[in-house]
């Protein structure tokens, strides 16, 4: 006998979602739960101008709720829409988006009013959401009222079951990046050597120009290398609200030729930054995964990332794939950059080592954990 599954995801921006969800509907083909994806909006505010909305990554039947960012629909108007969608849904299990706006808790009201099961994404870790009683107590009953959960990996699995959620029914990870339609791993090795092979240490940001990111911390640190290497770049691809300050800042350090700042990219653009790229450095003081650590590592390049990030447990491996510091430590940032560009000297090795650590993270992957979860909350 099959059953459905009713899944909410906030906005059709998140590309990897779309690769996501298209894996899990490939899998519904031949299982014996049927998946409806259910989209609330378009964008948020914080990404537009970063990139577009590209609906080629969701290869699956989706059904939109409101055209446009999320946050200009009314919360009255966007509650009940969502509540109602609930309520007519004929799902065995319905999967919330979150558990950090009204509506959601609305949603999650109308699932226990009708006796629907319900499971939610949780993508907080300890570092990310760090626990108070204020704000702790709601999450408790919330997490209490649901049948599973739908983590990223470890840290967020720790993070659940710090506000009570029973390990055997978290799944994880469930996370992926969706890599360019043109990205050919087969082809990864031998394009990370053509771009990389002899080149000048080239350090490369991608992310949101935003306080959380730690750029500053950042530029601060390739400052005080820059006079110690050869020739060395730093590569700022991104937009948001910190770039004019961080302009000022690296015209200030003398740095304007050492330091470029590319704008927003994309796809095969983006994909010729990591792979010519020594490493990637994600300096966040908050971030519950990072995505752009799958992608680098995707394409050869090893990762610095801050100890705030949630993907460090699963994909920084210490000398193989990158390396991890204390969030706001220029110093020791300062440090690992030196490091890293004698321990990724060759390119050839250690890009064949960050593609054998991420194999495992596609999402094919994270759609078969997400399916193991909805089978067993069902008991399929």
């Amino acid at each position: 006998m099959s059953a459905s599954v009713t899944i909410f995801h906030n906005v059709v921006w998140s590309r990897h979602k779309g690769a996501v969800f298209s894996a899990l509907h490939s899998i519904s083909a031949s299982g014996a739960i049927r998946y409806s994806m259910v989209q609330i909006a378009d964008t948020e505010h914080d990404r537009i101008g970063f990139s577009d909305v590209d609906y080629s990554f969701h290869r699956y039947p989706m059904h939109k709720l409101f055209d446009g960012c999320y946050e200009d629909v009314p919360r009255w108007q966007l509650t009940k829409r969502l509540v109602l969608e609930v309520l007519k849904a004929k799902s065995d299990l319905i999967v919330l988006p979150g558990y950090h706006r009204p509506e959601y808790w609305a949603m999650l009201a109308a699932c226990v009013v009708t006796g629907k099961r319900r499971a939610v994404f949780c993508d907080s870790t300890a570092r990310d959401r760090p626990k108070r009683l204020l704000t702790s107590i709601p999450k408790r009953v919330f997490f209490a009222l649901c049948d599973g959960y739908f983590g990223f990996g470890e840290r967020s699995r720790d993070y659940l079951m710090s506000l009570g959620a029973k390990r055997e029914k978290i799944f994880i990870p469930c996370q992926a990046a969706a890599l360019p339609v043109t990205f050919s791993p087969e082809r990864a090795l031998a394009q990370r050597m053509q771009y990389r092979a002899g080149n000048a240490p080239v350090f490369l940001f991608v992310g949101r120009l935003s306080e959380e990111k730690g750029i500053t911390t950042l530029i601060d640190a390739f400052a005080g290398i820059a006079k110690r290497l050869p020739d060395p770049q730093l590569r700022i691809v991104g937009t948001g609200p910190l770039e004019r300050d961080l302009r000022k800042r690296v015209t200030e350090l003398g740095l304007d030729r050492s330091i470029t700042f590319v704008g927003s990219l994309q796809d095969e653009p983006l994909s010729r930054e990591y792979y010519g790229a020594t490493c990637l450095v994600l300096p966040s003081r908050s971030e519950p995964w990072g995505l752009v650590v799958n992608e680098a590592l995707a394409h050869g390049c090893p990762v610095i990332v801050s100890e705030s990030c949630g993907c460090v447990p699963e994909l920084v491996h210490e000398g193989v794939s990158g390396y991890a510091f204390t969030a706001g430590d220029g110093a020791g940032l300062q440090r690992t950059l030196l490091k890293a560009t004698e321990a990724f000297a060759d390119a050839q090795s250690s890009a064949q080592r960050c593609m054998d650590v991420i194999r495992r993270f596609d999402p094919p992957s994270a759609a078969a954990n997400i399916a193991r979860g909805c089978a067993l909350m069902l008991g399929t």
